[in-house]
């Protein structure tokens, strides 16, 4: 016997029989019951729908009718919902009618006009037989922007309705009067009309028959309006097989709270926000003034990933003032959208400490936020590494904050001396997995850290020894900035090492360095790669491979 999934609110997983474009307005699932012959037949229904159309004086054509881009669309769609909150002042003094909602608080989330285009009215029409609707006076109604412009007229059957809705179910069995109505009328605008008819076919044949992305997110809104679960499912559904452009993927982002929070378009969003980050995760280079273009939903979605490509988290971090500069020209609107928004999403706790520094005296945020978000920075830079880890693994279901990028440029702690001498000790902790990918010749850089005004960096390299006979692990210093200033530099390498975990110096050595110039010791270990990696190797502690460099200015 075939197992039909018959909804109530919970319908189980949709499968899709086909994932080919040209297959996208199928029915949602094998497994549904399809009632679509019942649809507007009278014999198989127990109530009349009369859904009274309000005809919009500045929107008598469909509502994507004009828009070529989903930009234009999305665009079009804003303005619609500022008007109806601007303007949309009904009152509605209907001397036979009862308008639900007036007396059931918990029918306010069905009809609200937050975060919708229009507001959906419903009345259950009340007559000496039950079976013929009121005349409904139009002289009783202070409609400011508009007016029915036709009433069409449906037969519909409660159950089905009602097991795919809790709108409908509350309507049919909320235990009043109305409920045992045979006649209930719902006023729409205009613009909703085709995809409130799909949504009704749906419910009955779990079958769309619209195929533009533009179609099916009106249906997707209908379908939240009205709380069908397993409409919206399939809308998300066929919006994730409709290829995806930077547009379309901002709009599905820019929805209505409601429809965003609704766990079946989570999917399609994670989708839209997946495919930002794959298009702009290298921020500085291609797409960068594109990126400079995004709204804030895009903006969100970028930053909050933790594949982005930059060299450290310096960049995000300049990257945000350059596009927070460009979106908001006030001093004031700047520090509120930083202090709210986008401070969450810069990992301060991976910048370096001049760029901190630098954060202290910035105008762009307010300096109360500043100083925490410094302090906050710098007490995670001074914990153990075990701590970090820790603090990373707690906040990271409600923050990434403390949760490390894939920086092309390691972190790096470093502790900087004045007296008796000019000297910094350098900190590097690469994961096994990091230095397993550097085989058979890959190299990996540490960010830039200062002494003596100059930068310097670590590189942790896979080469061939002395004699070429086998591949090791090389660690080098080298010094950024290219001209003729030099400096000579005493340095010494060391590593954590097993059974005591305490520091053992590796290397010693002093150079004189000039800019670009780079040294260091090709065989760190004194050991082959394969040892070095070896599951039982004396260098890596709980999966890291803890590595520090002293240097000190000679004079």
């Amino acid at each position: 016997m075939k197992d039909f999934n018959l909804d109530l609110f919970d319908p189980a997983e949709t499968v899709m029989e086909s994932s080919s474009s040209s297959d996208y307005s199928r029915t949602a699932s094998s497994s549904d019951a399809d009632f679509g012959f019942a649809f507007n037949d009278s014999n198989f229904s127990d109530r009349i729908l009369h859904i009274e159309i309000m005809a919009d004086l500045d929107q008598a054509s469909p509502n994507f009718e004009g828009c070529t881009t989903i930009l234009d669309w999305v665009r079009h769609r804003k303005r619609r919902r500022e008007d109806v909150q601007k303007d949309n002042v009904v009152d509605l003094t209907l001397s036979d009618e009862q308008i639900l909602n007036e007396n059931q608080p918990d029918m306010e989330d069905f009809i609200s006009l937050e975060n919708q285009d229009e507001e959906a009215i419903v009345m259950g029409e009340e007559s000496s037989s039950g079976d013929e609707p009121t005349n409904i006076n139009d002289s009783n109604w202070n409609m400011d922007c508009s007016t029915v412009a036709r009433v069409r007229t449906l037969h519909i059957s409660s159950p089905i309705l009602a097991a795919k809705s809790p709108f409908f179910y509350k309507l049919f069995s909320n235990g009043m009067k109305e409920s045992e109505q045979r006649h209930v009328t719902l006023r729409i605008n205009a613009a909703e009309e085709a995809a409130l008819m799909e949504l009704l076919n749906f419910m009955y044949s779990n079958t769309l028959n619209v195929s533009s992305a533009l179609e099916i997110l009106d249906v997707l809104m209908a379908a939240d309006k009205f709380e069908v679960a397993s409409c919206m499912k399939f809308c998300s559904r066929l919006l994730r097989i409709i290829p995806m452009t930077p547009e379309s993927a901002l709009l599905y982002l820019e929805l209505p709270s409601s429809v965003l929070m609704a766990d079946a378009v989570q999917p399609l969003t994670d989708a839209a926000k997946q495919y930002l980050v794959d298009r702009y995760k290298d921020i500085t280079n291609r797409y960068q003034e594109e990126v400079l273009s995004l709204p804030m939903a895009g903006i969100e979605a970028i930053l909050s990933s933790d594949e982005l490509q930059v060299a450290s988290e310096d960049v995000v971090y300049d990257f945000v003032l350059k596009w927070v500069r460009t979106q908001y020209p006030k001093v004031e609107e700047r520090r509120e959208v930083l202090g709210t928004q986008l401070a969450r999403l810069i990992r301060f706790p991976f910048m370096t400490c001049r760029k901190l520094k630098k954060v202290l005296t910035c105008n762009d945020f307010d300096q109360n936020v500043a100083s925490k978000l410094v302090l906050e920075a710098l007490f995670f830079k001074a914990e153990a590494p075990h701590r970090q880890r820790i603090l990373a693994a707690e906040s990271g279901s409600y923050s990434r904050l403390f949760v490390e990028r894939a920086y092309k440029y390691r972190p790096v702690k470093v502790v900087e001396f004045e007296l008796p001498r000019q000297q910094c000790v350098v900190y590097l902790d690469l994961k096994r997995e990091e230095c397993g990918n550097l085989f058979p010749s890959g190299r990996v850089y540490s960010q830039a850290f200062h002494l003596g005004g100059q930068g310097f960096f670590l590189s942790a390299h896979c080469n061939m020894d002395q004699q070429s006979s086998f591949h090791c692990f090389g660690l080098f210093l080298g010094m950024q900035e290219k001209g003729s200033t030099s400096f000579a530099i005493d340095y010494e390498f060391a590593a954590r090492s097993r059974p005591t975990e305490e520091f053992v110096s590796k290397y010693k050595g002093n150079y004189v360095f000039t800019g670009g110039k780079a040294v260091g010791y090709r065989n760190l270990f004194a050991i082959p790669w394969t040892t070095f990696m070896a599951e039982d190797s004396l260098y890596f502690i709980n999966g890291i491979l803890h590595l520090r460099a002293e240097l000190t200015i000679r004079h």
